[in-house]
């Protein structure tokens, strides 16, 4: 007899799993964390969760936290999505964070922009150097075209699949989705307008760290990038580990680097002033 195959053996059986550790999970509480970052205490920890390939994670995180995405094995390719909290029509616009900063290129010093002219995040770190902006994420039919209708009707499903799996948990859906940031892997426009893949952005252990300008939802999804032409479905682990902090100061290098970021910044600054941005100083944030 299966140790399952009654109410009671399920249970125990279950019951028995207490206590147990795979590679890619959520650390719960959060703040049990044992080795936090640096200068980070950890009662201050808000997120640490670890995804590997094909899977996803959302999270609703307060004005001024930091979020450190680490690819731990360096070959992952992790699309974004970022949308207010309190008002999630509002959320990240590819066109508008390009145009304003006349780059299409993200590094340090990077904003993610909303439709609505706001910075959400900053990109106050960056050690993988190429990210990618133009080519949104993979879709259900280029997944099984490329790797089989196994993988698509398994675990291995495409990026828009798992975003929207990740948005439903809090309550939005397809017409929510927006085009994502790709990070940890690049491409570059030629002169002519052809896409160049670049397939060796990052390495083990390099990582994205961003700063929540607003209360953001966060949303993510590991899968390979839609250009990447091997024949495996391949987007290495990634650790996601997010703490409280304080949205940007006036004196910030991102917030004073061009006369747009400075427009941007203010138009965000208004939201924190009449309030809008509940969460930010909660719990002790600093």
């Amino acid at each position: 007899m299966s140790e399952t195959a009654t109410t009671y053996a399920a249970r125990a059986h279950a019951r028995a799993q207490e206590g147990s550790v795979v590679e890619t999970q959520p650390t719960v509480p959060s703040t049990s964390l044992s080795d936090p970052p640096a200068g980070v205490e950890a009662r201050d920890v808000l997120w640490e969760e670890t995804i590997g390939a094909g899977g996803y994670a959302a999270r609703v995180l307060p004005a001024g936290s930091r979020l450190r995405i680490v690819d731990l094995e360096g070959d992952t390719c992790v699309a974004l999505v970022l949308h207010r909290a309190d008002r999630p029509i509002e959320r990240l616009c590819i066109p508008d964070t390009v145009k304003l900063q006349w780059q299409a290129y993200p590094g340090p010093g990077y904003l993610l922009l909303s439709d609505m002219g706001r910075v959400l995040a900053s990109m106050v770190e960056d050690t993988a150097g190429r990210h990618d902006t133009f080519c949104g994420t993979s879709l259900p039919g280029e997944v099984e075209a490329r790797y089989g209708s196994d993988a698509h009707g398994g675990a291995l499903r495409s990026g828009r699949e798992r975003l929207l799996l990740a948005l439903a948990k809090h309550g939005l859906g397809e017409r929510d989705l927006p085009p994502p940031v790709n990070l940890f892997k690049g491409v570059r426009i030629e002169p002519d307008g052809a896409i160049t893949f670049l397939p060796d952005a990052s390495r083990p252990g390099a990582h994205v760290l961003l700063r929540a300008e607003l209360d953001l939802l966060v949303s993510v999804a590991a899968v390979p990038h839609r250009l990447d032409p091997r024949p495996a479905y391949r987007a290495g682990k990634v650790r996601l580990t997010a703490w409280r902090g304080r949205p940007a100061d006036t004196d910030d290098p991102a917030r004073n680097a061009t006369p747009e970021a400075r427009r941007a910044f203010e138009n965000t600054a208004e939201e924190l002033a009449l309030g809008l941005s509940s969460l930010a100083f909660r719990g002790g944030a600093r």
